[in-house]
């Protein structure tokens, strides 16, 4: 049974012709978590193949547009499509008047129940609970409310016999600067997405920023013990991920750039799938 990573967007604030801002979708088993809504996650979703009528629940790591641009037009496509299923947003408290000023304005042809789920955790704190999931948020550093999360599959319903106590795992951070607890908060995941806006010599501009280097990731990935790398959300400055995916691999040889329309999968052995559909 799949549990993945789909990356739809991997691009940072700045606007690029061939990346989207960041949106990723995260299979567990065939029920979608999307996290984060760039613009035109929507567009990305269709393009590879995922429906919104899978998907339940939407987690908003930040209040920063290039995170959460896309979320209207999504909304808005949901009710087009005739959606009648309940949908769960998990945002920071900001996104309350955000999603008011939607349903005012345009939540006439909307059908179905959108309710906002408040993030406010101060450490790792459980936020969903799903049949065969359990996802965590907690607090990034990135000089605005921000959350990472967690995603943990429940054993009990772990299809990998004979293995009945193993877990898959993967965690995201987003927009963050390095702060001593992460490590710790992700530590063992078998895969970790974390954002990799800079190569070291711009570490100044991204302390400035609250953004992490590739160097900084690969280092929070080695002191977790995680399985897997994937780092995304790259400036628009890198006409591509070679230098910062160079930079990472020093540190951590198991790390993998983001894509879009990449997916990563998160299995019990070694294995790791980037082919890319169009």
């Amino acid at each position: 049974m799949e549990f993945s990573l789909i990356n739809l967007g991997t691009a940072s604030a700045k606007p690029s012709v061939d990346k989207y801002p960041s949106a990723h979708v995260f299979n567990m088993r065939g029920r979608l978590f999307l996290v984060d809504c760039g613009e035109g996650a929507q567009v990305q979703m269709m393009r590879y193949g995922l429906s919104s009528f899978k998907m339940d629940h939407i987690l908003i790591s930040h209040m920063h547009g290039d995170h959460v641009f896309g979320i209207f037009g999504l909304l808005s496509t949901m009710g087009m499509l005739g959606r009648t299923a309940p949908l769960t947003i998990y945002a920071p408290r900001d996104f309350g008047s955000m999603l008011n000023f939607f349903l005012g304005h345009f939540g006439e042809g909307i059908k179905y129940e959108i309710s906002h789920v408040v993030l406010g955790a101060t450490s790792p704190e459980l936020i969903c609970e799903t049949r065969t999931a359990d996802v965590y948020a907690f607090p990034l550093n990135h000089g605005i409310p921000t959350f990472g999360f967690l995603f943990r599959e429940k054993w009990k319903t772990s299809p990998l016999a004979p293995y009945p106590n193993y877990c898959r795992s993967a965690a995201y951070c987003s927009d963050t600067a390095w702060f001593p607890q992460l490590a710790e908060w992700v530590r063992g995941v078998d895969m970790l997405y974390h954002e990799a806006t800079y190569t070291e010599d711009m570490r100044e501009q991204a302390v400035e920023r609250f953004h992490s280097t590739a160097a900084q990731a690969a280092q929070v990935a080695l002191e977790a013990g995680v399985g897997r790398l994937i780092v995304g959300h790259f400036s628009s400055r890198y006409k591509n991920a070679d230098a910062l995916l160079a930079e990472a691999r020093a540190i951590f040889p198991e790390t993998y750039a983001a894509q879009e329309g990449a997916r990563f999968l998160v299995p019990l052995k070694k294995f790791i799938d980037t082919t890319v559909s169009k």
